[in-house]
């Protein structure tokens, strides 16, 4: 079944190439969507697949890059869209 996370991560997450790591982690477990840097020092992301390797990126989303240190993840379900062909960084707040 395909599922859609809208993810807001906080903590230290910007400066410590969480964003990269977060596309290689996607695009391992086959999940298409993007990630960047928001304003407040927090990442948000959008990850669409099978509902087993979301899951899983979810919970890769607490420990991130190495030089990470996540205080929170919040997770926002929504409808999949399939609008999406891989996983990319995507820039601006």
């Amino acid at each position: 079944m395909k599922v859609r996370a809208h993810v807001f991560v906080s903590g230290r997450v910007q400066g410590v190439y969480y964003r990269s790591y977060t596309v290689d982690e996607a695009r391992m477990l086959g999940i298409t969507g993007w990630v960047r840097n928001i304003r407040g020092n927090r990442v948000e992301a959008v990850f669409e697949g099978e509902s087993e390797p979301v899951e899983k990126m979810i919970a890769w989303c607490w420990e991130g890059s190495p030089s990470a240190r996540v205080s929170d993840v919040e997770v926002n379900w929504e409808e999949p869209t399939g609008e999406f062909s891989d996983f990319t960084v995507a820039y601006g707040y």
